[in-house]
C-alpha cells in the first residue's frame, strides 16, 4: 500500500496514489468527468483499445466505468462511488490488473452500455485499500444482490 503522495511511475511520469474512499470522493467532487478502469494500467492500454470477446470486434475507446453520479441520484457520493468501485472488481483478481482513474471523452458505448472513452488521461491509481474500503462501504450502504424479482 502506498500513503499519501506517494507515487507509482507509469511510462515518462508518475501517477498518485487514492488512498483512500474519502480522498476520491473528494477528487470526483474537485473534477468531474473521471472514470474508472480496471486494467494493467496506462501504459497497457493506451494506443490499445478494448475489444468486444464475444464478437471479436474491436471497439473505439477504452472501457470503462463513470465516476460521476447520475443527475437522478440523491444519496451520497461516497455511495455511489463505492457502488461503481464494486462493480467490476472481478477484473482485478484476473492476472495483474489493477484500478486506475482516467479521464477523456466517451465516443460511443460498449456492448454493456459501458462508456468507451478516447484521448485518455491517466489521473491516478486507486489502491488495493480503496477497493477493500469500497466494498465494505458497499455492503452497508446497500441490498447487495436485490433485484426487481424480489
Amino acid at each position: 500500500m502506498s500513503g499519501p503522495g506517494k507515487e507509482r511511475g507509469v511510462g515518462n511520469g508518475e501517477l498518485p496514489a487514492i488512498d483512500s474512499l474519502d480522498e476520491l470522493t473528494a477528487l470526483v467532487e474537485r473534477r468531474p468527468g473521471l472514470f474508472l478502469r480496471y486494467s494493467k494500467g496506462p501504459e497497457s492500454d493506451i494506443g490499445r483499445p478494448s475489444v468486444d470477446y464475444e464478437s471479436g470486434l474491436p471497439l473505439p475507446g477504452l472501457s470503462a466505468t463513470v465516476l460521476d453520479a447520475e443527475c437522478w441520484w440523491t444519496s451520497p457520493l461516497e455511495d455511489w462511488l463505492a457502488r461503481q468501485v464494486c462493480k467490476y472488481t472481478h477484473l482485478a483478481k484476473e492476472g495483474d490488473r489493477r484500478a486506475w482513474i482516467l479521464s477523456g471523452r466517451v465516443v460511443a458505448r460498449g456492448p454493456d452500455h459501458e462508456p468507451l472513452i478516447d484521448e485518455v488521461e491517466p489521473v491516478a491509481w486507486l489502491d488495493d485499500s480503496v477497493v477493500e474500503q469500497a466494498r465494505q462501504h458497499y455492503e452497508k450502504a446497500f441490498d447487495v444482490g436485490r433485484d426487481s424479482t424480489g
